[in-house]
């Protein structure tokens, strides 16, 4: 019995019916594929939509232009078309065999062959194509089945498929962990663990961008403790221990007893040393932002002295605050509270205030108001009022200095 693709919000987005006419949909010359198909079979929110098709490239540009849907080239060498609609991109690829690949591309020819494409898939339930019209499954490979009992199979060859792209060892334990059951199939863990030295030709970019989808799903832990049992991350990140993922093992515990959501870098964070300096290294071996090796080099900066969580999200912001108190096994998490909706203050009193009560210009004039700022913090950021007794206070106590 034929599947069916169940009906769901994303199958009615604005503009989506009118480029399923410009590709011929209804004359089966296009499908959706992929992550949609997948998702959509398990009833979770689908984001991104690809749809495989049977015409060329140029003529799906012509197709979508003269139906004035705005069309970009985005990897139009290798068939795929971006379609802009009201509510997102859509992914148009044509119908592909691979003629070579060496690990890292691919020299691809098109077919119209459906099975064809599907066979240069790396996963049975990746593999999956739906009419979008009737949303009939088509299922070349066992797919299905394999989603149902939430087994993660590679189709065909285990060794080839990784040699032909060796991503895919690093997407079989994200796969594993998100759609799996964690019982791993010993053929494809061997294929994995064999392939492992073969990372060491990706693009670190790739790399990070694998990692960090593996860290934010639900329960990483089973897939790494796998990943470092089996030396996978050796050759690229040899810092990934099995004591960092008991520590991320502890950190998920702590998020979850917070209510609070994941975040790949804070995870990444409890995966690699304790080591500010280390994870800057590793931040700018993955070709993170800047903005993501800060927030690492925070996370993991040791504190200059015990502090309450407010004081903290006041010297290195509320996300660092969080970061810190999540990772510190020793923090108490109730301290989370008092961040949520919380914006840090600015003091309510400058400089000029200090003269103006009689402070000498001068450089007494910028310690003074540090220690009004040291005050104000350590009261938990009084009102102005408050601000003013500490002003007065502190005017006095540098004039008698200088008496």
């Amino acid at each position: 019995m034929t599947r069916i693709l169940p009906d769901a919000q994303w199958r009615h987005r604005s503009g989506l019916s009118g480029l399923l006419a410009a590709l011929d949909a209804e004359q089966g010359r296009a499908r959706y594929v992929g992550g949609a198909v997948r998702d959509g079979l398990l009833g979770l929110p689908v984001n991104d939509l690809d749809i495989a098709t049977s015409l060329l490239p140029q003529d799906v540009l012509d197709r979508l232009r003269a139906a004035g849907i705005k069309a970009v080239p985005t990897g139009i060498e290798h068939g795929t078309i971006t379609a802009v609609l009201p509510d997102g991109p859509v992914e148009i690829t044509t119908l592909r065999r691979d003629v070579s690949t060496d690990g890292r591309r691919a020299t691809i020819a098109y077919t119209d062959d459906w099975q064809q494409d599907a066979a240069r898939r790396d996963f049975t339930f990746n593999a999956l194509y739906a009419d979008p019209l009737t949303g009939a499954i088509s299922d070349y490979f066992g797919g299905v089945a394999d989603l149902d009992a939430r087994h993660l199979r590679f189709i065909g060859d285990a060794n080839a498929r990784i040699a032909e792209d060796h991503l895919r060892i690093l997407r079989y334990f994200r796969f594993l962990a998100r759609y799996g059951d964690n019982e791993v199939d010993t053929v494809a863990y061997a294929a994995c663990v064999a392939a492992a030295n073969s990372l060491m030709a990706l693009s670190r970019e790739r790399i990070a961008d694998e990692l960090l989808k593996l860290l934010v799903v639900r329960d990483p832990v089973p897939a790494l403790r796998l990943m470092v049992d089996g030396g996978i991350w050796r050759p690229v990140l040899p810092e990934i221990t099995i004591d960092g993922v008991h520590r991320l093992s502890a950190l998920i515990a702590r998020e979850a007893t917070a209510g609070i959501e994941p975040s790949a870098l804070r995870r990444l964070a409890a995966l690699i040393p304790s080591n500010m300096v280390q994870a800057d290294q590793i931040g700018a071996r993955l070709k993170l932002s800047n903005k993501a090796r800060k927030r690492l080099i925070v996370a993991l900066e040791p504190a200059p002295a015990p502090e309450g969580p407010r004081a903290l999200a006041h010297r290195i912001g509320v996300e660092g605050a969080v970061d810190r108190i999540l990772l510190d096994p020793a923090a108490p998490l109730p301290a989370l509270a008092s961040l949520v909706d919380w914006t840090p203050p600015s003091l309510p009193i400058g400089g000029g205030a200090l003269i103006a009560r009689g402070l000498q210009p001068g450089p007494d004039v910028a310690r003074a108001l540090q220690e009004v700022q040291k005050i104000w913090v350590a009261e938990d950021f009084p009102d102005a009022n408050r601000v003013g007794e500490i002003a007065d206070q502190t005017v006095s106590k540098f004039q008698r200095a200088r008496q």
